[in-house]
């Protein structure tokens, strides 16, 4: 098995996340919502509502490295 190749597509989708204070940003949510009250159906809607947007800040979500932001327009 390539471990290596493991390492650097789990990079990856960190980094399309907003990297790994978004990462740990979605965890703590995810926390906050297990050990609210409620339903368990609740809990599970509220981690998954977390997991859906990375961290609490959706605009710090980068592009994946691979791809090349969208160049400006042209001035008139």
């Amino acid at each position: 098995m390539k471990f290596n190749r493991i390492a650097e597509k789990a990079k990856q989708a960190i980094d399309r996340r907003g990297g790994i204070d978004a990462l740990k940003e979605d965890l703590q949510e995810v926390k906050d919502a297990a050990t609210r009250r409620g339903s368990f159906k609740d809990k599970a809607r509220a981690a998954a509502d977390a997991v859906k947007t990375p961290g609490r800040n959706p605009d710090r979500a980068r592009a994946p490295s691979d791809q090349t932001p969208p160049s400006p327009p042209p001035a008139a």
